[in-house]
Parts: structure tokens; C-alpha cells; sequence
């Protein structure tokens, strides 16, 4: 019986990380990852580096989220995203976000277009 439990422990631990790795099998949201292990941002910050929707980056946002590997942290009215270090695949995370090539074109981009600053202005 103990050696089915430690099967099935096993079995549970790959479904876990191939659910991990099949949510960052999404070019967008592993480009996102790799931007959130530079700095926070705001939707509207993200939507500087992608063309696509703000609702399609929330819902990237969203799945990120509730696999609990970003948080959220309001400041003011606007919400900014983060890496989350408490997920138990944050090691490996780090590892892949660190054989990625540098984001640095998208985050001078971030960068240059100020969006924070222009939020909810419109």
C-alpha cells in the first residue's frame, strides 16, 4: 500500500509540473514571465510590448495568477503584477526565465512609453 501512495505521489508531482510547464508553453505568457522577473507591471504596461487586447493580457494575467505564479499588489487604483516566490516550481521558473534571451527591448519599451503614467487617463 505505501509503495502505491509513493506512486501515486510521484504521478501527482509530474501532472503538477507538466500543468506548470503547459501553462508556459504560451509564447505570450512566457514573454510575460520573462518581463515580471525584471520588474512589476501593470496590464497597461504589457499591452506596450504585445499586439494584442488588454482583455487577451488579463486573461493571460488571470491563468498566470491562478496558478499562483504572479500576485497582484494594488497601488492606488492601478494593480501591478509580480513573480510570485512562493510557488513551489519558483526554482525552476528561475531557471528557465534564465536560459531565456534577455527581455531588455521590451522593457526599454515599457520603459519609454511611460504607460503607467497614462493608466485610465483616456
Amino acid at each position: 500500500m505505501e509503495h502505491m501512495d509513493h506512486a501515486e505521489q510521484k504521478h501527482t508531482a509530474i501532472e503538477n509540473v507538466s500543468a506548470f510547464l503547459k501553462l508556459l508553453g504560451d509564447p505570450t505568457r512566457m514573454t510575460i514571465v520573462a518581463i515580471l522577473s525584471r520588474r512589476e507591471c501593470c496590464v497597461c504596461e504589457l499591452l506596450e510590448v504585445f499586439d494584442v487586447s488588454q482583455p487577451s493580457i488579463s486573461q493571460h494575467l488571470r491563468k498566470l495568477k491562478d496558478a499562483n505564479l504572479v500576485k497582484e499588489a494594488r497601488k492606488g487604483q492601478w494593480i501591478y503584477y509580480s513573480l510570485q516566490p512562493a510557488n513551489p516550481h519558483y526554482a525552476l521558473l528561475q531557471e528557465i526565465v534564465g536560459r531565456l534571451p534577455e527581455p531588455s527591448v521590451q522593457l526599454r519599451t515599457i520603459e519609454a512609453s511611460q504607460a503607467a503614467n497614462r493608466c485610465g487617463n483616456g
